[in-house]
């Protein structure tokens, strides 16, 4: 699970959003407005709906800490990556030369 993912959940939890549907939807199957299979069919479009704006959530937090990480200065993985091959490449040419010194 993401960073992003877990935020998004944790906003979501904290407002209390998926339990208030489900009690509004529990509510309408005691009064008889709503059949369980109706409940359950709303319950998984809304579901399906939030998990939509999750990742509209998701790109725009993602986008948010790139922005910030680069303001800051801070490499990327990637790059990070790169430079430990390089080093690892360069570390085995000084060694190479230096055997062949000796």
């Amino acid at each position: 699970m993401s960073i992003n993912e877990i935020v998004h959940k944790a906003l979501m939890a904290g407002i209390g959003i998926p339990e208030k549907i489900g009690e509004i939807v529990d509510e309408l199957v005691e009064k008889g407005e709503l059949s369980e299979s109706q409940g359950s069919k709303f319950v998984k479009e809304y579901s399906d709906k939030l998990g939509k704006s999750g990742d509209e959530i998701n790109k725009c937090m993602s986008d948010l800490i790139n922005t910030t990480l680069e303001k800051m200065n801070i490499p990327t993985r990637d790059e990070v990556e790169k430079l430990n091959k390089k080093l690892t490449s360069l570390s085995a040419r000084v060694k190479k030369m230096e055997d062949f010194k000796t």
